[in-house]
């Protein structure tokens, strides 16, 4: 890990990066460590609040995308701003090189204050940002693609289409599981999926005492 990134003020944190495709579950499996005590440092969160009315992040993306991606009380709408930039590599190119930067450091500087036993950093683009090396353990929640394309046009209401688009912009599902060090499936069941959360909590528990860097 590198630790200059992630702030000196928490050195001795165990942190878990936690990934996968979109609509593969990670809000779910985070919503799970959290409650098993876990401190969760979610990267979309952080990137809502950066375009919230009157952030300059959001003024940068309308003075880049234009006021179209505005909903009509002035706020951001991320639909219509997903499906715009996932439809243009160069324009999903500019908006990561507009937020990324000011996600990353809102991170770094959550990071070094957050406590418990160990961080689950939300970061969907970890394999991609080459951030696997900034934290102890990769976790990677996975599914089929089916299952994905499924959730996409059911939950957020998008045509087979622009669900296909999205997937298509990641990187492989094989490319991000060669990056895993654990791998929860995230097409199973909730009770499967509890149990793996479970399991994979006591086991970054114990990491916190056994690995040398890790600890007060």
């Amino acid at each position: 890990m590198n630790q200059d990134d992630l702030g000196t003020a928490a050195t001795n944190m165990f942190r878990v990066g936690l990934t996968g495709g979109i609509a593969c579950g990670k809000t779910t499996v985070a919503d799970m460590f959290a409650a098993l005590g876990a401190q969760i440092i979610d990267t979309d969160e952080l990137a809502r609040d950066l375009v919230e009315p009157g952030e300059p992040a959001l003024e940068s993306v309308i003075e880049h995308f234009g006021s179209t991606i505005l909903d009509d009380d002035g706020r951001l709408d991320r639909r219509a701003l997903r499906r715009l930039v996932f439809s243009d590599p160069e324009k999903r190119h500019l908006l990561e090189q507009i937020l990324h930067p000011a996600i990353r450091q809102r991170m770094i500087e959550s990071s070094a204050i957050v406590r418990g036993p160990y961080q689950v950093l939300v970061i969907p683009l970890l394999v991609e940002s080459h951030s696997d090396g900034h934290v102890d353990r990769v976790l990677v929640v996975d599914c089929d693609e089916e299952v994905q394309l499924r959730r996409l046009m059911n939950r957020d209401h998008e045509s087979r289409e622009t669900a296909e688009n999205m997937l298509a912009a990641q990187i492989s599902r094989q490319d991000r599981l060669d990056h895993a060090d654990d791998i929860i499936d995230g097409g199973s069941g909730l009770e499967a999926l509890q149990q793996r959360v479970k399991q994979l909590d006591r086991y970054y528990r114990e990491l916190t005492t056994s690995l040398p860097h890790i600890g007060p």
